[in-house]
């Protein structure tokens, strides 16, 4: 066998020790025009050489592909929403190359898959709208869940590619073959090893809808995830992800044990506990169309009763002055402590000028300056915190109005924008056994008063002329997000209108 050397047949050390025992054993010569002929010097000392020439030329190609990305070029490959541009003519004679630009048409694909799926749509619906319009892929085929989704471990997916909100990321990956089969494998590289570079120029989704898309990926991803998860970090099956089907679903208890409402039958749901035979004595059944329209009216007659209404805005008044009062007690302290910081500065720079040593109060002067500026920073803080914030002046009217608005919506065209639309507002739904003497179940349909109060206008922290008491409210809070950023009011609290029996 001749060939010009001995890395033209292979540069895999295994593989190419290997073949020159085949090679013996078939008695074949292997002569080289570099080396002669080839013994097993020359496997070892060759193979070596071409095996280290290989790593080197890998590691060389990898830092000038950084290098590129850290200057905002591509490493690789076109993103589906950009075209290739090509840049001016180089000292060497070539255009520069990997520039990218938007492309309109396929960035306009883009925002809108992002836009469906924030909006309530799954990927599977969404794939299947594209190839019923014939939007072809870049690679041409078809459009298909997994390109829209990705994996969540290994962050691919269209919905989860940083360059669409102008981030460059790189080498977030490695891939290195199989030696039994020969394959290429994906590994993923530490965080470390990643390559992130702004690249606003490019960027074709705007913050806050990229944020939501990542928390509603966030949301229907399974918590539990375990090594051994599939690719997409699921545990469990598939149709335990599935978006609501019924504006109550998975929103519905038993008033006795707590246990989750199922549906038994067509139409109808009962409690999980007592169909089971436990020990729970609530044996009522409710159907879930009679059960979804008491709610959706209850929803916009009750929940927002102007009586309600005006109790929860004098509790919050209430509760916001009681605050006020504790902060500027606070502050008042804080003011008085800085006066005597101030006057024992004043003391000892006099002290200063009448030829007292500097060695012997500079220790305390230091500590005066720095609790100083602690103090100043503290009542400044506390001086520009937010105003008493503004309630619309309706708020049971607009509520109700933008209730039936999304119960016009429901029954004309559905939707699931929607149906989450009218979920936020709901926290739970409690089922009881019928009351003495009676034959219907009693209903219990607690209210999600963050959420309603932002359907009924509520605009943030804002001063209102007149506000009693509505001076300086304690620093952090922002207005009614300090009550109701996270916590679901229910009756008992001192909130009624959340909650209405039916």
């Amino acid at each position: 066998m001749l060939t010009e050397s001995l890395d033209r047949l292979s540069r895999d050390q295994e593989h190419i020790a290997g073949f020159f025992k085949q090679a013996r054993f078939a008695a074949v010569r292997i002569v080289t025009l570099a080396e002669g002929e080839i013994s097993e010097l020359h496997v070892g000392l060759k193979g070596t050489m071409g095996a280290l020439y290989l790593k080197d030329l890998a590691d060389k190609t990898r830092r000038g592909l950084e290098g590129r990305v850290r200057e905002g070029r591509s490493g690789g490959g076109l993103c589906y929403g950009y075209r290739v541009v090509r840049g001016p003519i180089g000292q060497n004679g070539e255009p520069e190359r990997g520039l990218r630009e938007a492309d309109p048409a396929q960035a306009s694909v883009v925002q809108r898959i992002f836009q469906e799926f924030a909006g309530g749509h799954s990927p599977i619906a969404i794939a299947r709208r594209l190839n019923e319009e014939q939007v072809s892929r870049p690679r041409g085929g078809f459009w298909s869940e997994g390109a829209i989704r990705g994996h969540a471990r290994v962050g691919t997916g269209l919905l989860r590619n940083r360059l669409f909100i102008g981030e460059l990321v790189w080498n977030r990956r490695r891939w290195i073959k199989d030696p039994s089969t020969g394959r290429r494998v994906a590994r993923q590289n530490g965080e470390a090893d990643v390559v992130v570079e702004a690249v606003p120029e490019l960027r074709i989704i705007e913050q806050d809808l990229w944020e939501r898309t990542q928390a509603r990926l966030a949301a229907v991803a399974r918590p539990e995830c375990s090594p051994l998860a599939g690719s997409s970090g699921r545990t469990g099956p598939r149709w335990q992800d599935r978006r609501p089907r019924h504006v109550l679903t998975a929103k519905i208890s038993c008033g006795t044990c707590g246990a989750s409402f199922v549906a038994i039958g067509r139409d109808y749901l009962a409690c999980q506990t007592a169909e089971r035979r436990g020990p729970c004595g609530n044996r009522a059944r409710v159907r879930r169309s009679r059960l979804e329209a008491q709610v959706l009216e209850a929803l916009g007659s009750e929940l927002m009763h102007p009586d309600h209404v005006a109790a929860f805005v004098s509790e919050f008044t209430a509760e916001w002055n009681r605050l006020v009062a504790a902060a500027t007690a606070g502050l008042t302290t804080r003011r008085a402590e800085l006066d005597r910081v101030r006057s024992q500065l004043e003391r000892l720079v006099d002290a200063l000028a009448e030829g007292t040593p500097i060695a012997s109060v500079r220790s305390r002067m230091e500590a005066l300056e720095t609790r100083r500026a602690v103090l100043e920073a503290e009542v400044a803080a506390a001086g520009s915190g937010p105003a008493f914030p503004r309630l619309h002046g309706n708020l049971a009217e607009v509520y109700r109005t933008k209730v039936a608005r999304l119960r016009e919506a429901l029954s004309a065209e559905g939707g699931p924008e929607i149906v989450e639309a009218i979920r936020e507002l709901i926290d739970r739904v409690e089922v009881h056994p019928p009351a003495e003497g009676a034959t219907v179940p009693r209903i219990e349909l607690i209210g999600h008063l963050a959420a309603m109060l932002r359907a009924a206008g509520y605009a943030g922290a804002e001063v209102r002329p007149g506000a009693r008491n509505a001076k300086s409210p304690p620093a952090g809070a922002d207005g009614l997000d300090m009550f109701l950023s996270s916590e679901l009011v229910d009756a008992g609290t001192g909130f009624e209108p959340v909650t209405f029996r039916l």
